[in-house]
Order: C-alpha cells, then sequence, then structure tokens
C-alpha cells in the first residue's frame, strides 16, 4: 500500500564504513617524519632485528590498513631510519684500526681545500680485494700537511677527480661534544663516513691516473672563472655558478651569516629550484612557437621534463651535493604528477616529495636543509596560496612570512637570528637570483660549450655582485648584524612554531599578538645562572688543549680558549659556540695560563668576537694585550672567591712552569686550574700552603695539570688537595698518551673520580648546596652517534 503523507519522513544516516588515508598524502607524510625523527631521537638504537620487524609491519600495514595509514608509516619510519643509522654507524672505523697506518689507493671526490700548511679532501677507497677489508669501497676525510718546517710535501699536485696511492694514519670520526648546535658526529654519520686521517710519509704518494670525471670539470671550470674575473668578487661567482665555496673567507661567512643570506650564496635548492622553472619556461616558449610539437607531446609535459632535465644538470655541475639531490627529487615527483596529469594540489605534491625524500634518505632530517625547504615551501602554500598578480606586494608578503615561519627553525637549528636578514634579502633574492646567478650560469654554460666565451658573462655577473656586496658589508657591521641565542630547552621549538602558525593565521583574529609569548622560551631561554655564593665551571671539550668557563651568578672567566693549529682555531670553532649557547655576551676577565699554543691559540679569535673587561697571562708570555698574572693577587664576584695561587712575584717565564694557577673559592666547595705546571712547581705549592694555611690548595674539584702527564700530579699535590673530582682536558687518541694509566691510578687512589673530555665530552660543574654536582655532555645529551 502506499505511504502515509502523514506519516513523519524518517532520514536514513549512512555512517562511513572506513575512513581511509590516502597513502602517499599529507597524513602520511607527517606520520613518516614523526617515525624518522622519534627514531634518531633515541638515545640508543634498538636491536636490529627489533627494526626490521617494525619495518616489515609498517609496510604491511602501509597497503591494508588503510584507516591506521599514518601509524604504519611512523613505523616504516621507524625502522628504516634506524637500519639506515645502524649501517652508517656499522662502516665506521672499528676501535682495534685506530691510529693503524696503512696502504690505500682510491679517488679523490668533491673539490679538495687548499689552505696554509694543509690540504683538506675526501676519498673514496676503492672496492678491490687489494685494499684493507674495512675500507673497501670506504668515504674518508683525509689532510695533506706540510712539513713542520713549511717545506712543501707536494700536496699542491692534489686534484678532484685523481687516483693516489698513499699510506693514511685514521681514526673514527669522534667529533667534539660541547655547548652549542654544531655536532660533527651527526654529520659523519649522514655522511656515512667512515674515518678520518692524515696522509703519512707524503713523499712516498703516487699519482695513479688523470683527474677525471665531473668534480674534475667544476674544478677546471672554477680556474677558469679566476683567470677570467680579475675581481675579488671572482670567489662569489666560482660559489654561485659551480658551487666552489673555497675562496670564501670567515669574514665573507660572516657578513652572510649576519644578513640572513647563506642559502643564496651557495648552490642550495632554491638555485636549483630557479633553473628548473627557466628550463621549464624555456620549453614553453618553444611549444609556443612551434603548436605542432604538442600533438605529439602536451606542453605541461614537456615543461616538466624540461624543468627536471634543468634541474638534474644543474645538481651534476654543482657536485650532486645532498641539498640539491633532495631538490631534484621534489622537482622529479611534482614532474612525474605534472607529466601524469593528475589533478594534485601543492600541499599534496609536496607531501610526496617528503615522502620519497625520506624513504630514500630517512638521515636527510640531521641536515637543517631539510626543515629549512619544506617548512619554508610549507609556510608560502598556506599563507600566500594565490601569487603572481603583484610582484612587489607578492615579494614582501613572501619574506613575512618566511621571517616569522622560519626564524624559530633558524634559532634552534643556529642559535643566531640575522636582524637585518628580512631587509637584506629583499635586495639580495631578487638581485643575486635574477641577475648574478643567470649571468653566471650562462657564462659557464658558454664557456662548457667554447673555452674562452663565457669571460663576459662571469665579469658582468662579478660587476652586478659586487654593486651589493658593500651595502651588506654595512649592515653586518651595524647594530642590524647577528643576534646570538642561548641554548634553549627541547620544548621552546614545538612552542614557537605553534606561535609562529597563531600569528600566520588571518588578519582580525583576536589574540595574534599572544602568540609572542611562545617564543620566549626560545627567544629569552632560562640560562641557568649560578645563584649568590655559587659557581659553575665548564671545562669544554677542545681536543688536546685546554678552555674553562667559570660563571657566577652576574661574572663570567674564561681560563684558556684553545689550541690554534693550520687551518683550525678551537677558539672561533668551539669556544665562542659554547660562550653565546650559555648566553654569555661578555668577559668580565680571560686568563691564558701561559703562551702555548693549545692554551692560548684561540685567544684572539675569542677577544676579537666579544668583549673582555681585563685579560691576564704570565709576565713574559708572548700573548698580547695582557696584564701579568700573580700569585696572591685575588677578587670577589657574587660571595665567589678568586685567587692566583702561581706565579710568584719576579718568577721568570717558563712556559709550563710559569702557568697562572687559580682556585676559585666558594661556601659549598672550591676548584684549581692548574694549567700545564709540573711536579717541582705542585711540590712548591704545597711548601707554601703549609706555611700559609692548610687548606690553601684544598679543593673538591682539580684540574688535573698538564691534561694527565707524567711531569706532573705529584704524590705529595695529588694528597694535599683532597680532591673528590680530578678532571682532564684531553684529546681523544693523543700522540702523547694523555692522561697517563699511573696519573689516572694516583688521584683514584687518593680517593678522587677521574673524568676526561675525551671520553665525557664537556664536563660541568656546579659548587653548589649539597657539594660539587660533575656531569658530562654526552652523559646528559645522549645521541645514538655518540662515538
Amino acid at each position: 500500500m502506499p505511504p502515509d503523507p502523514t506519516a513523519p519522513t524518517r532520514i536514513a544516516r549512512t555512517w562511513p564504513t572506513t575512513a581511509a588515508v590516502p597513502p602517499f598524502g599529507i597524513v602520511v607524510a607527517i606520520g613518516l617524519l614523526c617515525g624518522v625523527a622519534g627514531c634518531l631521537r633515541l638515545p640508543a638504537l634498538p636491536p636490529e632485528w627489533t627494526l626490521v620487524v617494525l619495518l616489515s609491519l609498517g609496510l604491511a600495514g602501509w597497503w591494508r590498513l588503510r584507516r591506521l595509514r599514518w601509524l604504519c608509516a611512523a613505523l616504516v619510519g621507524l625502522g628504516l631510519a634506524g637500519l639506515h643509522a645502524a649501517y652508517a654507524l656499522s662502516v665506521q672505523l672499528p676501535h682495534d684500526w685506530e691510529q693503524r697506518e696503512v696502504r690505500v689507493a682510491g679517488r679523490v671526490v668533491q673539490l679538495p681545500e687548499h689552505q696554509d700548511r694543509r690540504t683538506t679532501f675526501s676519498f673514496r677507497v676503492d672496492g678491490g680485494a687489494d685494499q684493507p677489508t674495512e675500507l673497501q669501497g670506504r668515504l674518508l676525510q683525509l689532510a695533506w700537511y706540510d712539513d713542520f718546517d713549511g717545506t712543501p710535501t707536494g700536496r699542491d699536485r692534489l686534484h678532484a677527480g685523481q687516483r693516489w696511492e698513499f699510506s693514511v694514519r685514521l681514526r673514527a670520526p669522534r667529533g667534539l661534544r660541547n655547548p652549542g648546535r654544531f655536532d660533527s658526529e651527526k654529520h659523519a654519520l649522514a655522511d656515512r663516513l667512515t674515518a678520518r686521517g692524515h696522509v703519512r710519509e707524503q713523499h712516498g704518494a703516487v699519482l695513479l691516473g688523470p683527474a677525471r670525471g665531473v668534480d674534475a670539470w667544476r674544478e677546471r671550470m672554477s680556474g677558469r672563472i679566476a683567470d677570467a674575473v680579475p675581481s675579488a668578487a671572482s670567489r662569489f661567482v666560482r660559489a654561485l655558478a659551480l658551487g666552489d665555496t673555497r675562496g670564501l673567507s670567515d669574514d665573507d661567512w660572516l657578513v652572510l651569516r649576519a644578513n640572513g643570506l647563506t642559502h643564496l650564496i651557495a648552490i642550495s635548492g632554491f638555485h636549483v629550484g630557479l633553473v628548473a622553472g627557466f628550463a621549464a619556461l624555456l620549453a614553453s616558449a618553444v611549444w609556443w612557437l612551434l603548436p605542432a610539437l604538442g600533438r605529439r607531446w602536451p606542453r605541461p609535459v614537456a615543461m616538466a621534463v624540461a624543468g627536471l632535465a634543468g634541474a638534474l644538470g644543474y645538481a651534476t655541475v654543482s657536485g650532486f651535493a645532498l641539498p640539491t639531490l633532495r631538490t631534484v627529487l621534489m622537482i622529479a615527483v611534482v614532474a612525474g604528477v605534472r607529466a601524469s596529469r593528475r589533478s594534485t594540489s601543492m600541499f599534496e605534491a609536496l607531501a610526496l616529495a617528503a615522502i620519497a625524500i625520506l624513504l630514500f634518505d630517512p638521515l636527510a632530517i640531521l641536515g637543517a636543509g631539510f626543515w629549512l625547504s619544506f617548512f619554508g615551501v610549507a609556510w608560502l602554500l598556506w599563507c600566500l596560496p594565490d601569487t603572481g598578480r603583484r610582484p612587489v606586494r607578492d615579494l614582501l608578503s613572501a619574506q613575512g612570512v618566511a621571517t616569522v615561519g622560519l626564524l624559530p627553525l633558524g634559532v634552534a637549528l643556529f642559535g643566531e637570528a640575522s636582524l637585518a636578514g628580512p631587509l637584506a634579502n629583499l635586495v639580495a633574492v631578487p638581485w643575486w637570483s635574477l641577475v648574478v646567478v643567470p649571468l653566471s650560469l650562462l657564462g659557464t654554460l658558454l664557456d662548457a660549450l667554447q673555452p674562452g666565451w663565457g669571460g663576459w658573462a662571469w665579469r658582468l655577473a662579478a660587476w652586478c655582485f659586487e654593486l651589493s656586496w658593500p651595502l651588506f658589508e654595512r649592515f653586518s657591521d651595524s647594530g642590524l648584524a647577528l643576534w646570538w641565542l642561548p641554548e634553549p630547552r627541547w620544548f621552546a621549538l614545538p612552542l614557537a612554531m605553534l606561535g609562529a602558525f597563531w600569528l600566520l593565521l588571518p588578519r582580525g583574529l583576536p589574540g595574534r599578538p599572544l602568540a609572542l609569548m611562545l617564543w620566549l622560551p626560545l627567544l629569552w631561554p632560562d640560562r641557568n645562572l649560578p645563584s649568590h655564593g655559587e659557581a659553575e665551571l665548564q671545562v669544554l671539550d677542545v681536543g688536546q688543549g685546554m678552555s674553562i668557563l667559570v660563571r657566577t651568578a652576574r661574572h663570567a672567566l674564561l681560563y684558556d680558549m684553545g689550541p690554534a693549529t693550520p687551518g683550525y682555531d678551537a677558539g672561533a670553532r668551539v669556544v665562542l659556540p659554547a660562550l653565546r649557547a650559555a648566553g654569555v655576551r661578555r668577559l668580565d676577565r680571560a686568563v691564558a695560563s701561559h703562551g702555548d699554543s693549545d692554551h692560548a691559540g684561540g685567544f684572539g679569535a675569542v677577544v676579537a668576537a666579544i668583549p673582555v673587561g681585563r685579560a691576564e697571562a704570565p709576565d713574559g708570555a708572548p700573548v698580547e694585550g695582557t696584564q701579568p698574572c700573580v700569585a696572591g693577587t685575588g677578587w670577589e664576584w657574587d660571595g665567589v672567591a678568586f685567587r692566583y695561587l702561581h706565579p710568584t712575584p719576579h718568577f721568570p717565564y717558563l712556559g709550563n712552569e710559569a702557568s697562572c694557577v687559580l682556585r676559585v673559592s666558594t661556601p659549598h666547595g672550591s676548584a684549581l686550574l692548574t694549567g700545564d705546571i709540573g711536579k717541582v712547581i705542585e711540590r712548591g705549592l704545597v711548601r707554601r700552603a703549609d706555611e700559609d694555611r692548610a687548606d690553601a690548595i684544598r679543593a673538591e674539584v682539580v684540574l688535573v695539570a698538564h691534561h694527565g702527564s707524567g711531569s706532573a700530579s705529584d704524590p705529595m699535590f695529588v694528597e694535599a688537595t683532597g680532591a673528590r673530582h680530578a678532571l682532564v682536558s684531553n684529546g681523544h687518541g693523543n700522540r702523547f698518551g694523555h692522561p697517563r694509566a699511573d696519573v689516572v691510578s694516583r688521584w683514584e687512589d687518593a680517593g678522587a673520580s677521574v673524568l676526561t673530555t675525551a671520553e665525557g665530552g664537556a664536563l660541568s660543574v656546579r659548587l653548589a648546596p649539597g657539594g660539587p654536582r660533575v656531569e658530562t655532555r654526552r652523559a646528559a645529551h645522549p645521541r645514538l652517534w655518540d662515538a
């Protein structure tokens, strides 16, 4: 019978039986990234069988569990990243190969860097059975030094693409662990580096084959640019055209960092994308001029293929660095989507590119470029979806979005922010990218076709670059330069990213200024300063040398500045980043214990970069701009007493034996900084202490003299200090064998625990209520790639 029209109508509800997640969508990309990042945040890797099981379960569920694909992708990321990391760690030099001298043959890869008295280069060992088993096909980072007297050893013959045979002494890619952002062990893991070392018996090195391959071509082309462009800007043309940054000095990099322009000067993903865009536009023009081509190959497909070809060509010219490879992979994904003529949003294409990169190399997230590239593109796509109609306004808007969106990442990754960056990028992005880079590449292309054709383009590129460079130099010298920020806590970055998201929400949303409160833990972190009457000592890991930061409630003292050798200055590479990570903007005192290069080598770099109230060293020490430290003098800061115990008045400068010995005393314990004094001076300190007062050299914490050498740590001195903690500043595997086993036993037998920077990284001591508290950097911040 027909339905009653007066009866109430029932609305059928259809509940979805599945909420399928696209297999290669945004949610899956986020899940995969979380899995990879979560694995690499672990302090140690799980067993390999566990990783294989997780990877297998994740792959199976990725296809079958449509509602839980994000979780399965996370399992895939966890397992895959763990296996990649396990392999990268397995190829590192075994412990029993440390300091072994071996004969190897292989090829020079990338461009060797020639410096004063040394050349550093990457070396790929041959894979043949005639090579040492542990090194077959492996990547080494080597140095070739001149003789100690400066006599050349033939290192100038070393060029990219050559095959050589020589003897090398190797060590595992162990790095220094300090407060600050740079972690060389992390980069060694990402690069699958097996060992670092140096060439031995340089005169016995044998050249096996001439320079060949792309790297050899790059080096020859770089030489042509240097010959064709007489101006100083030649170094920047080489960097932009070929990725050859060897000519850039530390001052150049400082100017670039101060202006936030490092992403533009070296070949980066931005430049690869620019070349791909030009290639795609060129293909579009050809198809427009010759419409008949569209019948065989649609214009969008041709543009996608041309863009990918341009990106591949530029990546080849630049040496296939990891940032360029990631960008090529992203462009390949986008080109594939365009060629398939499927409707895909830019966000989906970005997610697909991220999935491809993470599956190809999950360790890519260890580099800053991965995060800056993807987050930069994501911010622009979300905030500026309809760009292209008003170029000037679009450029200003893009710069504003990039500044706000990427500032938290920049601070977290590099510990710095450029206040001049937004303004500098407004000038550099269009001028360098649309004028200087195309001219540099045009010159390279022309010169590749016929040597000598590209000179005019290179010279014009250099002239255009020189028009803008003085502006950026003025910016770097002004108050708009770098803003260094202390090391934040782990939760500071997520809060700051949430604040950036809040700030970039559409206009009119109430409460947007409150988002700035979420940036405070990142931009103004707690410096964990000692309270009144307390002191903190950080024995920095500077290798075979010494540098100690002493902080009280409102003052800071630096005792020694680390070593300096040809091509390496610990003052600039280690000490300054550690000071900035601790939030130290000014040193009230800087003390060079004596003039040896392993203690005072970094003095010049430190005093040039940070204000110093008073600098001291032994009278007669070869350290300029210092006043003498004299036994009996002292001062007090914030309830903490400082007193010199050596050298005595009129003591001649005798190198190690004239070291400034400083005692730091608090109501909660004392520390004794001894430099490189020997047993004779130690016994003299004990004798004078007996004449003065018995506790004059007693200290709960003692920095073991002369890095644990057998010439120091006299038994009488060890007993007189009554130390509970004996700290040794030494380099891993140093050729002196410091600290000596009998010296370590002597301190331990006296009741002290012995900690070394070689094993624990930077050593932190807090003299506070309850007695001294000591921790090592490696134990406090464990990483799965820790040596």
